[in-house]
């Protein structure tokens, strides 16, 4: 029999503002209310599969990811599609962003994986996609890796998270229990992050005493911006409840955290008025994301930007925002 091929790509994404919604046992259920940026740059995944039983070797390009997420991934769909045990299988995984900083590396790369494998084993695209977006948001959960990423991806663009958990559910694969929105902008962001820090999301969203501000700080501001409709129309109520989360749950005064965005925001200062941008953090990463304050306009002088923040010590990317 001939080898199997399948390829996936999923982008990662950025949260801004959330909160921590894990108190019901099923992960399905669990996740997040918040609101970030789904991004262009994320994680492709090559797969190989060859008459076997079941095994997994992962191979990694440029970044380096875990080994054992793939695994954990594999078991999984080995119980949902038998067909995937019959066969050995080779993944080649490409990060084009690192792990631990915040862009929903993990999310993205689960997912891709999952697209991989069903595309090698010629399962319809939908059906792929929803099973994929349900796997991936449950490995999320029992890997303390993410809340919400799963969820914000499905929708794309300038998301927000209504309702916490997996966007999609159940063997027939139906809508929800989690529910997001997403709008359009061609506008390009820059991504900027110290290499030599990173921290696993499980540090905080596993810790009570930050469970309890994050979620705070993170109802608090999410209240206006889930009132009414989800257009480009607030973008200036983004930026301002997503700056407000960060310094009320004390994230923007954390670690290697703080000294980031205390780096990013003197480029911005220094470059002045004319590169139009601000400063966010990235949850949970080492990160920020430096945005547009007009979306209209977009930001300005970013390759002057990029070489300011390489001075001060960061990596620096300029990235776009993926389509709905």
């Amino acid at each position: 029999m001939s080898d199997l091929l399948g390829r996936g790509y999923c982008g990662g994404h950025v949260t801004l503002i959330f909160t921590i919604e894990d108190e019901n046992p099923d992960p399905i259920k669990q996740g997040s209310l918040g609101a970030g940026i789904c991004l262009n740059e994320g994680v492709e995944v090559i797969v190989r599969g060859r008459d076997g039983n079941g095994n997994l070797e992962v191979f990694f390009n440029d970044y380096i990811g875990e080994s054992s997420m793939y695994e954990d991934i594999m078991n999984m769909i080995n119980g949902i599609i038998p067909e995937v045990s019959e066969y050995d299988w080779e993944a080649t995984v490409k990060l084009d962003l690192p792990t631990g900083q915040g862009f929903g590396m993990s999310a993205a790369g689960s997912i891709s994986f999952c697209n991989a494998i069903q595309r090698a084993l010629g399962i319809p695209y939908e059906e792929g996609r929803r099973r994929s977006l349900m796997i991936s948001h449950v490995i999320d959960r029992k890997r303390s890796s993410g809340l919400g990423d799963v969820t914000a991806i499905a929708a794309g663009g300038i998301e927000i998270r209504r309702m916490a958990g997996s966007p999609f559910n159940g063997h027939l694969l139906e809508m929800g229990p989690g529910e997001s929105e997403g709008w359009e902008s061609e506008t390009e962001v820059i991504l900027a992050w110290d290499s030599k820090g990173s921290k696993h999301t499980s540090s905080y969203i596993d810790d009570a005493s930050w469970k309890e501000s994050i979620s705070k700080a993170g109802e608090k501001n999410l209240e206006s911006l889930l009132e009414g409709s989800w257009d480009k129309s607030r973008w200036s109520d983004l930026l301002h409840y997503s700056t407000c989360f960060s310094e009320e749950s004390g994230l923007s005064k954390d670690g290697i955290r703080a000294d980031v965005i205390r780096k990013c925001e003197k480029v911005v200062n220094d470059c002045g008025i004319e590169c139009n941008g601000v400063p966010l953090l990235c949850m949970l990463g080492g990160s920020v994301a430096i945005v547009p304050v007009n979306i209209d306009r977009g930001l300005q002088g970013i390759d002057n930007i990029k070489s300011a923040l390489e001075n001060e010590g960061l990596t620096a990317i300029s990235t776009t925002i993926s389509h709905p």
